[in-house]
């Protein structure tokens, strides 16, 4: 689990991913807190289907793209909040706009 500077617990909030409820800290870096609760492959490439996760973790590689909501987005670049749906990006190589 993900510390604050000060030792503190951060506060959290549940989200979904691939179907299982996870508890990570509210208002962090998506990604960064996938990766902590144990989350290896957020996609497969489209022509292999070689599993992905995040690299650059500044929004350049699209290694990290999920569907949140039914919406292709990169996790690196998204806040974790209340409530999200998150899957995998199957097959998906770009960002939806």
């Amino acid at each position: 689990m993900l510390r604050r500077v000060d030792g503190a617990q951060p506060e959290t909030c549940e989200v979904m991913f691939d179907s299982n409820k996870l508890e990570l800290p509210r208002h962090s870096n998506l990604a960064a807190s996938l990766l902590a609760a144990g989350v290896t492959r957020f996609r497969e490439t489209p022509l292999s289907g070689a599993p992905r996760a995040p690299f650059c973790m500044m929004g350049a590689c699209f290694d990290c793209l999920v569907k949140i909501d039914g919406v292709t987005r990169q996790a690196c670049m998204e806040t974790v909040r209340d409530g999200l749906v998150i899957e995998p990006a199957h097959g998906e190589g770009t960002h939806d706009e």
